[in-house]
């Protein structure tokens, strides 16, 4: 009678702790996620479009950026579309573009003895090509997903009413480095009315929107923000961040956080 009661009472325990695990998991499975950090992966790879909705060579780059985004979203690779801004006097003036996208456009060609050009692609900092080139961009991919040292960055990113606050944690403190936050439209198009582009409905992916440059001088974390866009919904946007030697140009680190 008493080993039938315990075996009665150690089932009854076992079915409340299955219970208690089951809505556990369930709850934490369905609250909302508001922050995220890096991928587990040591490796990563960085690739850095410089486009124009005024360029006709740029759509198959912007296509393929989107090809790529979508094949390799479950592992740390980081699309950034900077829009430059001197093919506006050219016909057409692109809405996302601007002067800063171009002048680190500039900047890579310094550190890598490269042309200005579009569609321009720069993977990790440290290698550049035609930006509509496939098998150049995968088998840099490749590379770069087996040979690059991740330098530790944890991102953790939350919109407010008015504005996007990030907050940000590395293992770099070198004075030639810096902390790159970027804010970063998913996806959006446009239909082209002037140009060379006259008449085609462009869609472009990863879009820069804003990017903000924290030293490294003397400190390992710190926080930037964001002013929030237009018709801003946490699932059109996401921050990337990296950490980039601004000497050389290499990015050491890359991570990204949802909204």
């Amino acid at each position: 009678m008493i080993l039938k009661n315990l075996i009665g009472t150690a089932v009854f325990v076992a079915l409340l702790f299955a219970v208690s695990a089951f809505v556990y998991q369930e709850k934490n499975e369905t609250a909302p996620q508001r922050t995220s950090t890096k991928a587990n992966n040591n490796r990563f790879a960085v690739l850095e479009l410089f486009t124009s909705e005024g360029c006709s060579s740029c759509p198959p780059a912007d296509k393929l950026m989107g090809e790529i985004e979508e094949k390799y979203k479950d592992q740390p690779v980081y699309i950034l579309s900077y829009h430059v801004d001197y093919w506006n006097n050219l016909g057409w003036k692109d809405k996302f573009s601007s002067a800063e996208n171009s002048r680190r456009q500039q900047q890579y060609a310094q550190t890598l003895h490269s042309q200005v050009y579009t569609p321009q692609l720069i993977v990790n900092g440290k290698k550049e090509f035609v930006g509509s080139d496939q098998e150049a961009v995968e088998n840099s991919i490749q590379t770069a997903l087996l040979n690059s040292d991740n330098a530790t960055i944890d991102l953790s990113a939350k919109a407010s009413e008015k504005e996007i606050s990030v907050n940000f944690k590395t293992s770099e403190s070198n004075s030639q480095n810096k902390v790159l936050i970027t804010l970063v439209e998913k996806k959006s198009s446009t239909h082209v009315q002037k140009g060379e582009n006259e008449g085609r409905h462009l869609i472009h992916w990863q879009i820069v929107h804003q990017q903000n440059q924290i030293a490294l001088k003397n400190t390992t974390t710190g926080a930037t923000s964001f002013k929030l866009p237009k018709n801003f919904n946490t699932n059109d946007w996401e921050i990337i961040g990296m950490i980039q030697n601004m000497k050389s140009g290499e990015i050491l680190g890359s991570t990204k956080a949802s909204l």
